[in-house]
């Protein structure tokens, strides 16, 4: 794995130094866009809007529009604005993880503590296993301030990117037309539930339209044709909340 930020977890007063890597990686199958054409590749250039000349990576630079005029960043720049948080990932405070709504959460990275890090890394696991805490702190990296929690993950110190509560939309803005709930309904969903119930196995869990969609491309590939499955999908013609409730219990119980 290449890491993708090199820097320090900041714990009180003690710096341990760390590396950053992606902790996910894509499952779904790397397309390329073609010319229909000639099935040629399709790249993208990037283009000077003026002279609609090719720009070189090196001759680019960042910028912000401002008042009508821009004003060009460098990476000494960005390191201005904090200096102190592109190197150090400070931990400000402790909290309990399940007071974190799952809608904040974002991207994982695993940590690896570097030389003469160890053992406060190893401490630190330790800690916040003993305490059932996780850790809240920001960081620079990439030109931007990431907010998130460390908490152990098997035995190392895994950081989890959260969003800040701005970057939330509102549920104000949706249409959620009122209806009151009939007491039968609600016991019937519940049992419906209750049903379903079984404890969490992430294992079970599949991507199934990808190894599918890799069949399909081998068998093209080999010129074969492939026929289209048949879709079936339960349903119930019965508009009525009640019906589908009962059908969709009867329908469990067949399958058990």
């Amino acid at each position: 794995m290449k890491a993708i930020w090199t820097g320090a977890i900041g714990f009180g007063l003690v710096n341990i130094p760390v590396k950053l890597y992606s902790a996910t990686e894509e499952s779904n199958p790397d397309l390329d866009m073609l010319d229909k054409k000639d099935h040629s590749r399709i790249r993208f250039k990037r283009v000077n809007e003026k002279t609609g000349r090719e720009v070189e990576w090196g001759n680019i630079v960042k910028g912000y529009e401002y008042e009508g005029k821009y004003v060009v960043l460098d990476d000494k720049d960005f390191e201005k604005a904090s200096p102190e948080k592109s190197k150090i990932l400070s931990i400000d405070s402790f909290v309990k993880e399940e007071e974190i709504d799952s809608i904040y959460f974002e991207t994982p990275y695993y940590s690896e503590p570097q030389k003469n890090g160890e053992a406060a890394y190893t401490l630190l696991v330790e800690a916040l296993k003993k305490t059932q805490m996780a850790g809240v702190g920001t960081f620079v990296m990439r030109n931007k301030e990431a907010l998130g929690i460390l908490r152990p993950y098997n035995d190392i110190l895994l950081f989890q990117r959260i969003r800040y509560e701005e970057e939330i939309r509102k549920t104000s803005e949706l249409t959620i037309p009122k209806r009151t709930v009939k007491p039968a309904e609600l016991k019937m969903a519940v049992t419906l539930i209750d049903q379903l119930s079984e404890k969490f196995d992430i294992s079970a869990y599949k991507n199934t339209y990808s190894a599918k969609l890799m069949k399909i491309i081998e068998a093209k590939a080999k010129g074969k044709k492939v026929a289209a499955p048949k879709l079936s999908v339960a349903h119930i013609k019965s508009k009525d909340l009640m019906e589908q409730l009962k059908a969709s219990l009867s329908l469990k119980k067949k399958a058990s």
